[in-house]
């Protein structure tokens, strides 16, 4: 269940600085204005060979008016709660729409959302983990560095937990006001190990990915992390020992904790209407999944099917309403391999007449203006589709990848190459140990288009990361992308020590 607004921040004199910067953008003739007050608060826990490390613990709070005058842009924020205050900032924004007026080279428009009144939305989770001691997280995650560091090959063990709690008021001059709480975790646990032999050192992290709930996702039923941490030490031992990939062509079976973070770059990143069009051109570059392609960019082959979503349960990205009112929803991005929509912010649906915006509009901090950012975009699973082992069986001479480790993808979102924590050898439809020194290589088209087959629903794993870039200024956003175990035949593998010259 939903859980309640912190009293906290709903004792905040929301409504009386909302209602002075709305008032005063009314009688300055805006044809937009919204109000969006937001409380973030961060903590992170760090800890070195079951010993706390460090401890980071902030909070933004302020308030920022965003204005469409006279078909421009305005945009000010300030910190003082009081109506004075919102006033002068309304103002302020006011002034810089004004400003920019002459540098504008076509009038903003909105794409048309209704009005829902005084609505209020909360992300579901159990226990808000701003509510257990500082104590109980270190004492918690000391306990497990200890059990991994108890095993003879691992030599270091880092443990971090960060988790965020954030708050946002935001109403506008359509009559849509609304409150909202969203709580979000992310604990991973890395062992280093050194073959005393050889010489030869390498790493080993969990899998569990950042999620869009409480302090439960290390203490109930929701993941298994005693299994994990138990067969961790032996698997880093075999890495250790395993063959260095000889590279070339292979079918690889790649496990959601790898693949979601290929759908990010390749995909989520690449469907940003903002980016295809162009104007997200500096930071991260553009994509090469161009507007005119729409409905006719084959992107990868008939078994994948894309959707964007902000109203996945315990998703990074999952919102009540935007931060420009807009109410969650999912749509398709990719059906049968063909690119059939992007993700949105009002502008950019209005600009290019594609209907309602699909709430992709978010700002990291009330003193940032918010821009478009990506949804929880996912590759769905194939009804009654093949288990993972399944998968391993059709497949003679290949890959099997687990987790994700490092990445590299061109401006254009087409040319890529991604490593991985574990690799395992399949021959002849089994696994056949580990395998060391893997990255596999492709364009984005070529990859997708070599996919054959998805996993059944049981394969699905939501994934994700706290830190998705994007902007100048930069902004950071949380994500996540599900998706099922998937067969991908003739791909591109090298040998990352080869490819480095050692």
């Amino acid at each position: 269940m939903p859980a309640e607004t912190d009293a906290t921040f709903t004792e905040l004199p929301l409504r009386r600085l909302a209602d002075a910067a709305l008032s005063r953008l009314r009688e300055l003739g805006c044809e937009h204005g919204d109000f969006r007050l937001e409380r973030i608060q961060d903590r992170h826990l760090a800890l070195h060979d079951a010993r706390l490390d460090g401890a980071q613990d902030r909070e933004d709070l302020g308030f920022g008016v965003r204005v469409v005058h006279d078909g421009s842009w305005g945009f000010a924020s300030g910190v003082d709660l009081t109506p004075e205050s919102a006033q002068r900032v309304a103002e302020q924004a006011v002034e810089v729409a004004k400003l920019s007026r002459p540098l504008s080279t076509q009038r903003v428009e909105l794409a048309d959302e209704p009005a829902y009144g005084d609505v209020t939305w909360a992300s579901p989770y159990d226990i808000d983990p701003f509510t257990v001691s500082d104590a109980d997280k270190v004492s918690l995650l000391a306990d497990w560095s200890a059990g991994l560091m108890a095993h003879d090959v691992v030599a270091h063990a880092e443990a971090s937990l960060h988790h965020v709690r954030e708050n946002k008021f935001y109403a506008d001059l359509a009559g849509t006001t609304t409150t909202q709480q969203r709580v979000r975790l992310q604990a991973a646990l890395e062992i280093l190990g050194i073959d005393k032999e050889s010489g030869r050192f390498d790493t080993m992290r969990t899998l569990a990915a950042p999620v869009g709930r409480g302090w439960e996702w290390l203490t109930g039923p929701h993941y298994d992390w005693a299994g994990e941490l138990d067969e961790m030490p032996d698997l880093l031992a075999e890495k250790l020992r395993a063959p260095s990939v000889e590279a070339g062509d292979y079918d690889l079976v790649i496990h959601p904790s790898n693949l979601f973070l290929t759908i990010h770059e390749s995909v989520g990143h690449a469907t940003e209407l903002d980016r295809a069009l162009g104007y997200e051109a500096n930071y991260a570059g553009t994509s090469f999944a161009t507007f005119d392609e729409l409905g006719s960019l084959q992107y990868g082959s008939p078994a994948m099917n894309v959707t964007g979503d902000r109203t996945a349960e315990h998703g990074l990205a999952t919102v009540g309403y935007d931060d420009e009112g807009v109410a969650g929803q999912s749509w398709d991005i990719v059906t049968d391999g063909v690119l059939v929509g992007y993700q949105l912010d009002r502008a950019m649906a209005r600009l290019k007449s594609l209907g309602r915006s699909n709430g992709c509009a978010f700002a990291d901090s009330p003193s940032r203006v918010p821009i478009q950012r990506m949804a929880n975009v996912s590759l769905q699973p194939a009804e009654g589709g093949p288990s993972t082992d399944e998968l391993i069986s059709r497949v003679d001479r290949g890959i099997y990848i687990v987790g994700d480790r490092s990445w590299s993808i061109d401006m254009q979102r087409y040319n890529f190459q991604f490593t991985g924590q574990r690799f395992f050898r399949i021959e002849n439809g089994r696994l056949a140990g580990q395998l060391r020194d893997v990255a596999y290589q492709a364009t984005t088209t070529d990859f997708w288009g070599s996919l054959e087959a998805v996993g059944g629903p049981e394969t699905y794993v939501l994934g994700g990361a706290f830190n998705c870039g994007k902007g100048q200024p930069g902004q950071v956003a949380a994500v996540s992308h599900g998706c099922p175990t998937a067969l991908f035949r003739g791909i591109r593998v090298l040998n990352t020590v080869a490819e480095a010259g050692r």
